[in-house]
């Protein structure tokens, strides 16, 4: 829809609304595996106070004099392991923009819905994609953080993020925040019907079935997140639902930074344990992560099976994330008309 030139005065611009927006936002990406675009992506990251609540007085010296020299190397070299190699771009990119596509065309009904999609860190900015869909009409967008269960490093800065761009317009849409999702019916079967598919395809059958969700300090947790609440609820729902004994199926914490201690178990020390223990198949799925990414492809399905098979192990499984799949955009899209209600 666009404003009748009569209410306007003559030289000004052509003005677009009625429509709605969607907006999928996931965590970022390096645009590449170079020194140059690791450390422009981590400086981003790691300067976020959401993800480093430390003063800047005591964080930033070891960032800028430390992390940010050593860590782009290092980083790098672990991303070119998993590198969409056909695009030259992360997965994570590849199965952000598919779910995007996707979801554009699952909602064809709502012509007046348009689909976008966003990085909190690195590109595309999620300040430039607010403006793509402003720019199209869409004077309503509904802001979607890819989080099944929320946290303030993860949900807030993504609204965050929106909010301080909001105030930079001076038309500034309606936003709506999209909230977690963690013990959601059509998430947790989507879950479960993903380990049943994949599982139906080995040759063996785990012993211990590990979900391993992304850590975070524990005194985040202490000061009131509700993170690792509903990590354990979905991990419940979903062991339940897949009918497993507690002994069966174990909720663990992975990728911890720095030197404060984190949730726990530990995700790498469970996989070293079990393995030592006599445990010989063990497989992992990633439920709090929307897309495969370095955390699922490097650091679980290459770093913790090279350290269960470096202790006794000997079979291993990684589950992929839902990604693009049926299940996955079923899950998402789900959410989305669940959202948009009152909108379209």
């Amino acid at each position: 829809m666009t404003i009748a030139p009569s209410y306007l005065p003559a030289e000004h611009p052509p003005v677009k609304f009625g429509k709605v927006g969607v907006l999928l936002v996931n965590l970022g990406t390096p645009d590449g595996t170079d020194y140059t675009s690791m450390r422009r992506y981590l400086r981003e990251f790691l300067t976020d106070r959401r993800v480093i609540e430390w003063s800047p007085l005591k964080w930033y010296p070891i960032l800028f004099g430390i992390v940010l020299n050593t860590r782009p190397q290092k980083v790098g070299k672990a991303y070119e392991t998993i590198w969409n190699k056909d695009k030259n771009e992360s997965f994570l990119r590849t199965y952000t923009r598919n779910q995007s596509d996707l979801m554009a065309a699952r909602l064809k009904d709502l012509p007046n819905v348009k689909v976008d999609w966003a990085m909190r860190y690195g590109t595309p900015s999620i300040a430039s994609r607010i403006n793509a869909l402003k720019d199209e009409g869409c004077d309503r967008i509904v802001l979607f953080p890819l989080y099944p269960q929320y946290a303030a490093a993860t949900t807030a800065t993504v609204n965050d993020k929106a909010f301080r761009h909001l105030l930079k317009m001076r038309w500034q849409p309606a936003l709506r925040t999209v909230p977690d999702y963690h013990d959601d019916e059509t998430y947790i079967e989507a879950l479960a019907s993903s380990v049943t598919k994949h599982l139906a395809g080995l040759d063996w059958e785990p012993e211990v079935i590990l979900a391993s969700f992304h850590g975070i300090p524990l005194s985040y947790s202490e000061q009131g997140d509700p993170y690792f609440y509903q990590c354990q609820e979905t991990g419940r729902l979903l062991r339940e639902t897949l009918g497993l004994a507690k002994e069966k199926f174990m909720i663990t914490f992975q990728s911890r930074f720095g030197p404060e201690e984190w949730l726990q178990p530990y995700t790498d020390k469970t996989v070293e344990k079990l393995a030592q223990d006599g445990v010989k198949r063990i497989a992992v799925l990633n439920p709090g992560f929307v897309s495969d990414c370095l955390e699922t492809l490097e650091e679980i399905a290459e770093q913790a099976a090279h350290s269960f098979h470096e202790n006794g192990g000997e079979k291993f499984a990684h589950i992929p994330c839902l990604n693009d799949s049926e299940d996955g955009m079923r899950v998402l899209e789900k959410v989305v008309r669940r959202e948009l209600l009152g909108w379209v």
